[in-house]
């Protein structure tokens, strides 16, 4: 269809597009069995016919399948913001993270002046196999030029069949001609407990990415080696955890439960309530535990803070989480595509769901929500929390609050806005910290390769007046110089400097490691633990 008809006739497509959902569904009724797709049939005729009058009659000529999928999200959106359709592309990408592995050459990457930059090379996969180096470079896959493309498109020609072959053109520091890697895509292993070690003598720390088909083994691990370590207390952080498989959450949260303690239970107009318990065989039944959360914890890490918290298990410290108590359930086309569809809510122990209000149809304005919370000031002081949902209790009585994320025992700010200036804000949000990170990481990487440690890399950034380095980085770039700014600024201009090249240069757990130490959250959470804090108590009795 000509684009320009096609808009001026968005409102009609969206209205035949929406009973077309109907009818499509009741099609595909009479091909699924089990659970896959059961739409009611109402009305089918009717639909059927008019797409036929489309088809037939219409002014111009009609994709009726794109006409269809362009409706189903359409539809979709009206119900509810976590409600969606995905094609079979797009199904087959929403879940990757979420899977033990993928199939692919085995790099993290990164676009800088467009071009694609390895930041490491996963242990013993197939990068590393052939040589390829975290610094390189990558300018060619086969024939193709991955210069200027998005990131998207990358991925696209760096993933393939396990098996199958890619020779990429390599830029290498220090070399002045292109070098020549054939490497054979093998299974690249997609790991959610990205870092975790001991802070001192007794405390373990566990950072939880997402929640994923390999995430509860993962943790059993982590905790095993870490136990092995001496720990007597444990920090998990779900900080910017936006959830992922809702069993994953409650195998994981078993573990810290002692038996016959409700975690979550579901129910929905067409799915009876359904309680998940504690079975009693978690090894960390008694050990002391800090939940961190902030407004990027949602879905699956809400599930597992809400049943420390109600169960009065462990402490929540951080910000209001984000606010998704709707459980989708994927229904999927003979095509590979997928229609996610709300089909319960979860509560948590108390009784509380704290999905977050929305209006149907304004999905922009959910989507704003964060940004409306850090504009009312919310981030920064406890005070400004809206608490509008119902009141419920814990198990010993303590009072928290439904509709709208899991509020933390304990609130702790998101930064120190003394020190902020405009001139930070604007190196910030113009991408000059993280370019200069990268080209002093670049021009440096073998020396600090060598440090291996967090501590001993910071120890020697230090030494090296980054701050003045990035002054003139950045004047020559267009951002004037302010000494008083900078100086005010320091302290966040060197976490954050410091804190890049350490995660350009290093692991997820040395840049966690380097963070932690003035982070205040994970302070606040050691502080509790080392206070015997961390189970609470009901201040009102």
């Amino acid at each position: 269809m000509n684009p320009d008809i096609k808009h001026r006739f968005t409102p009609l497509l969206i209205a035949i597009g929406t009973i077309a959902g109907i009818f499509i569904g009741s099609f595909y009724t009479s091909h699924f069995s089990g659970g896959r797709i059961n739409i009611i049939n109402t009305g089918s005729s009717k639909v059927g016919y008019l797409l036929q009058l489309i088809d037939n009659n219409y002014v111009d000529t009609v994709d009726m399948n794109m006409l269809v999928e362009d409706a189903m999200p359409q539809i979709l959106s009206e119900l509810d913001p976590h409600s969606s359709y995905f094609g079979p592309k797009e199904a087959e990408e929403s879940v990757e993270d979420l899977r033990g592995s993928f199939s692919g050459i085995g790099v993290q990457f990164t676009m800088e002046s467009d071009t694609v930059n390895v930041m490491s090379v996963i242990h013993s996969g197939p990068a590393e196999k052939v040589g390829i180096l975290a610094g390189d470079r990558i300018v060619l896959a086969d024939t193709t030029s991955l210069v200027g493309m998005e990131s998207d498109e990358v991925m696209k020609h760096l993933k393939g069949p396990k098996g199958s072959k890619v020779k990429l053109g390599i830029k290498r520091h220090g070399a002045k001609d292109l070098q020549y890697f054939t490497v054979v895509r093998g299974d690249i292993p997609v790991v959610s407990v990205d870092a975790y070690y001991m802070m001192g003598d007794k405390t373990g720390y566990l950072h939880v990415k997402n929640f994923g088909e390999q995430t509860y083994a993962e943790m059993l691990v982590a905790l095993a080696e870490l136990n092995m370590e001496g720990m007597k207390q444990l920090i998990v952080d779900l900080r910017g955890n936006r959830g992922g498989y809702m069993h994953i959450a409650i195998q994981m949260v078993n573990e810290f439960l002692p038996a016959g303690k409700l975690i979550v239970y579901t129910e929905g107009r067409k799915s009876p309530r359904e309680e998940f318990n504690s079975d009693g065989r978690g090894t960390f039944q008694r050990m002391p535990i800090v939940v961190l959360v902030d407004e990027g914890s949602a879905s699956a890490s809400e599930i597992f803070a809400g049943a420390i918290q109600d169960n009065d298990r462990g402490t929540i410290v951080g910000r209001r989480t984000f606010g998704k108590g709707l459980v989708q359930q994927p229904m999927e086309f003979r095509d590979g595509s997928v229609v996610r569809l709300t089909v319960a809510r979860y509560y948590t122990p108390s009784g509380r769901c704290i999905q977050k209000p929305y209006e149907k149809g304004h999905g922009e304005e959910y989507e704003n929500d964060l940004i409306a919370r850090y504009e009312r000031g919310e981030f920064f002081s406890q005070d400004s929390i809206h608490q509008d949902g119902e009141q419920y209790r814990t198990s010993i009585g303590r009072i928290v609050y439904g509709g709208g994320g899991i509020t933390p025992d304990i609130f702790v700010p998101y930064e120190d806005t003394t020190a902020v200036t405009s001139y930070y804000r604007e190196a910030v949000f113009t991408g000059l910290i993280r370019q200069f990170a990268f080209a002093y990481s670049d021009e440096n990487r073998e020396k600090l390769s060598a440090l291996r440690t967090a501590e001993r890399m910071e120890q020697f950034l230090r030494r090296e007046n980054l701050l003045e380095k990035f002054a003139q980085f950045a004047e020559k770039r267009q951002l004037r110089r302010r000494n008083l700014m900078l100086q005010k600024s320091r302290r966040l201009f060197e976490r954050n400097i410091y804190g890049s090249i350490i995660y350009n240069v290093g692991e997820m757990k040395d840049y966690l490691m380097f963070l932690g130490k003035d982070d205040p959250v994970v302070i606040k959470a050691q502080e509790i633990l080392d206070q015997g804090k961390s189970f609470p108590e009901n201040e009102e009795l």
